[in-house]
């Protein structure tokens, strides 16, 4: 019989992101964590489960877990299927076949409860409670920003993405998702910064997923950091790619769209993004293009536009070295706009009103007289002819 914590029962309430020290206090240790995210049939929200109501009960505790018999479990949250499966992956012949696995395959793993646990990933409400990695786990540590867009990506999209990634990787590290088009891009230009690139895969660790980035998957382990929560033997579904696109979005403090459609995945990630409160930044496509419909969207949510890499180094000035010898070394060519290009006379006008002091964008809509949709679209101009600035809060400068 279960025994519960009297200070300890709280009411029904929206998911929120576990407590540390609950956690820690429900007794759970690091091997267990491991051995119930590798019992098939046991996901994310049952471990919290399992956890919450270790936190809240005197008995059954987690804290020898192996001991424990499947009524424990049941008693703990676990359903009378799972709670069969946990008390098999406790034997201690499958315990040894995993820890050979992971020597055979020179995998690492960090949970939740270890001090390298990225504290961005404990912000949000479903963080992986297991993460298996190879290559420099210290880029974590790092500034990082997300690099996503469409598998489909178009010319222009490949390279800017590639181009971007590689400027900004002298600065900060790159995050995507090794997928084809915009994600491989972006991988692959980051692996010439300074600061590499983490990909996050929705695939086991020892499974590289598309096949055909293999060889992309194999410098990024030498040169970066792969990292995945898919528990190894996991066959692959569509759903964990949201689930690989919140580790993107919450291991970054910034996430670029570069190109996506109307139904892109990478859609997905940028909503994420916004949910944890992240910045998006997005790079402005032709308005006439399918590639660029889903992130040209995000403009009227006040994403900043992003001409090239100056545009995220601004944003991030206070974290990173802005003036450092790397910072020196990347090209003065702009990837769009041109500083050159002629103004309209609505374009001259907004201009002219920023000219003496920032303003917000209701500020500019009441000085100019101009309807919020059309000044949207001066503005947006006027950013990519790099005449203004968009800062936090929607405030405009003149550059």
């Amino acid at each position: 019989m279960s025994i519960v914590r009297p200070d300890r029962i709280k009411p029904e309430q929206e998911v929120k992101p576990p407590i540390f020290e609950h956690v820690i206090q429900s007794g759970i240790t690091r091997e267990s964590l491991i051995v119930l995210h590798e019992t098939e049939g046991i996901g994310n929200a049952t471990i919290r489960k399992i956890v919450d109501q270790g936190y809240q009960l005197l008995y059954p505790s987690l804290s020898d877990a192996s001991k424990l018999r499947e009524g424990e479990w049941r008693e703990l949250g676990a359903k009378p299927e799972q709670a069969s499966a946990i008390v098999a992956s406790f034997r201690p012949d499958v315990l040894a076949s995993r820890v050979q696995w992971h020597l055979k395959h020179e995998v690492q793993l960090v949970t939740y409860l270890d001090e390298g646990y990225p504290p961005l990933l404990r912000e949000i409400a479903d963080p992986p409670w297991v993460l298996y990695y190879k290559g420099n786990w210290k880029l974590t540590a790092q500034l990082c920003i997300g690099v996503v867009g469409t598998r489909l990506a178009t010319a222009y999209g490949r390279k800017v993405a590639e181009e971007l990634s590689a400027r900004c990787a002298n600065r900060l590290t790159i995050v995507s998702g090794l997928a084809r088009g915009i994600d491989t891009a972006a991988h692959i230009g980051a692996l010439r910064g300074e600061y590499g690139t983490i990909a996050v895969m929705a695939s086991p660790i020892n499974q590289c997923y598309p096949p055909e980035n293999r060889q992309l998957y194999e410098q990024i382990a030498q040169k970066g950091l792969i990292v995945t929560e898919v528990a190894p033997g996991t066959k692959l579904h569509k759903g964990m790619f949201p689930m690989r696109n919140r580790i993107i979005a919450a291991l970054s403090r910034g996430v670029i769209v570069v190109e996506a459609a109307l139904k892109s995945g990478a859609l997905i990630t940028a909503d994420l993004a916004m949910g944890y409160n992240r910045d998006v930044f997005i790079v402005p496509g032709p308005v006439t293009s399918p590639s660029s419909q889903g992130a040209l969207d995000y403009f009227r949510q006040g994403a900043y536009p992003v001409l090239d890499e100056s545009d995220i180094f601004f944003v991030y000035q206070h974290d990173i070295d802005i003036n450092g010898s790397a910072a020196k070394e990347h090209s003065t060519k702009r990837l769009i706009g041109s500083e050159g290009e002629k103004l309209t006379p609505n374009e001259q006008l907004i201009y002219d009103i920023l000219h003496n002091e920032p303003l917000s964008i209701d500020e500019i809509v009441d000085k100019s007289g101009m309807s919020f949709g059309h000044l949207h679209s001066v503005l947006l101009s006027l950013t990519i002819k790099r005449r203004i600035h968009q800062q936090p809060g929607s405030v405009y400068n003149v550059l």
